[in-house]
């Protein structure tokens, strides 16, 4: 890891022409004014009260669905610090109104984007102008800042691992290395039209070294290279930049043991609908967006405010509910994510600025096992502490012939003749700490031709690829991840 001698150049000013002009130079004064530090309390006040009023009133005046939803209430009690008087937006909702929820007709939109559709009806995305460019210039200063740290002045070739069809992913990445003036190549080993075997080689010719995926994929891309008789240690690869699913510091950390010369760090935290939430540091923190976003914290089953998460000292825990700043193209209002995190503030000295958000993992993903209540982060967590050299793991809950939970938990680990770890120590301190963290009886069984579902992560959900549950019937997450796991098997 090198230090640059001197600062990069920094993000040229956003282009603002037309009807979005006043208000994307708005937005690049305040946005740098965050980033470098010299944005003032009652200056970002100012702003979040501002933009919270002209969000509400172009939602109120565009969008049929918050024409209806916002109708009874009160909206002169509304203030950044306190959005009680509105009502939350859900999924249900997304999913029930669809189009009405957008500020606008799609052709007033700059492109158009929808959420998978994998666990229910995919819902329309489209951004426009504003939405670009306000999500883009976190993502770009956030990437900026990390290259700066791994590699001084020059760009390295980005390797962009995800979907483009309907999706932001290919759209935001592309035009963030375009904007830092960093070569990306667009080489999804799941893509019928590239593979691992292509992109593996082209990793190798074009000297690849930042490569940009959901977390599953770093072991994934791993055991494929190996299946195709590269030595890991001589791949170009130094940087992984995850997004899509948690990504623990012990799955990071446990990467960079299947990867000699690689490290794992957040790209960023977001979805389709919500745009970029946070973005990654190189200390492996995510900041919150906040010139974005009002943020709060529930209670993920009262739905109770349990704090502002954008300011304030301490740690809330909860899921997150955003209300957008920017009157783009579909704002959402108190929309709940879903998501369980963890804020609290930027320490002394961070990268970058805004509280530290920690995805713990989705509401519906929490399992009930042996004594516990377990968020999907505990999980794994408890799995891959101190674990060294593994290519995937799964976990199975079954009900234990005596009453409580059985769980199993199967590990992909290098041989010894690899570098692997000494299997019988690995699986008896792993299934102890399963034990302390759930008192379910624990068995751990190495096993390197794992289920190809463990390797579908973000396509679906963490929990799907995960987590094999056989107390209950498959919910429809399950069901959707077993339909494409064939799609994830090392392939040529």
């Amino acid at each position: 890891m090198t230090t640059a001698p001197a600062p990069l150049p920094a993000r040229a000013p956003t282009p603002a022409t037309g009807s979005d002009a006043a208000f994307l130079t708005a937005y690049d004064r305040i946005s740098r004014a965050f980033y470098d530090g010299t944005l003032t309390p009652a200056a970002l006040a100012d702003w979040r009260t501002g933009r919270l009023a002209a969000v509400l009133r172009h939602v109120t005046e565009r969008s049929p669905f918050y024409r209806r939803h916002l109708a009874g209430a009160d909206l002169t009690a509304v203030t950044p610090a306190d959005l009680t008087a509105l009502p939350f937006t859900t999924k249900d909702d997304l999913r029930r109104e669809m189009y009405d929820v957008l500020s606008g007709p799609v052709s007033e939109a700059s492109i158009y984007y929808e959420t998978n559709g994998t666990t229910g009806a995919a819902t329309p995305c489209p951004r426009g102008a504003r939405d670009i460019a306000t999500s883009n210039a976190a993502v770009e200063e956030a990437w900026r800042r990390m290259f700066r740290t791994h590699f001084g002045e020059r760009m390295p070739v980005v390797g962009l691992m995800g979907p483009s069809e309907l999706y932001a992913f290919g759209d935001v990445f592309t035009a963030v290395a375009g904007s830092l003036g960093a070569c990306h190549v667009k080489i999804w080993p799941e893509s019928p039209r590239v593979g691992f075997a292509k992109a593996l080689r082209l990793i190798e010719e074009l000297g690849v070294e930042v490569i940009v995926c959901a977390p599953a994929l770093c072991l994934g891309l791993a055991k494929a290279a190996r299946h195709h008789g590269y030595d890991l240690a001589a791949l170009p690869v130094k940087l992984f930049l995850v997004l899509g699913e948690i990504c623990t510091p012990q799955f990071a950390a446990n990467v960079a043991t299947v990867w000699p010369h690689a490290q794992v760090r957040p790209a960023l935290y977001g979805s389709q609908e919500a745009l970029c939430i946070a973005t990654g540091a190189d200390s492996g923190r995510l900041h919150l967006s906040v010139p974005n976003y009002l943020a709060e914290i529930v209670d993920p089953d009262t739905g109770a405010v349990l704090g502002d998460a954008t300011h304030g000292g301490g740690t809330r825990e909860g899921e997150l509910v955003l209300t957008m700043l920017v009157d783009g193209i579909k704002p959402l209002i108190r929309y709940r994510t879903g998501d369980l995190v963890r804020i609290t503030p930027a320490p002394p000295g961070a990268t970058l600025p805004g509280p530290v958000v920690e995805v713990v993992g989705r509401v519906a993903d929490r399992i009930p096992l042996g004594r516990a209540l377990v968020h999907p982060g505990e999980l794994e967590a408890a799995v891959l502490h101190g674990v060294r050299s593994c290519l995937g793991y799964q976990v199975e809950v079954d009900h234990a012939p005596g009453g409580g939970d059985q769980v199993t938990v199967r590990l992909d680990l290098l041989p010894a003749s690899a570098g692997g770890p000494d299997p019988a120590a690995t699986g008896t301190a792993l299934a102890a700490r399963l034990e302390r963290l759930t008192g379910a009886s624990v068995h751990v069984i190495v096993d390197d031709d794992l289920d190809p579902v463990t390797h579908t992560g973000s396509f679906v959900s963490w929990k799907a690829a995960r987590v094999l549950d056989r107390r209950t019937a498959a919910d429809p997450a399950a069901e959707a991840a077993r339909k494409v796991a064939h799609r994830y098997a090392v392939t040529t």
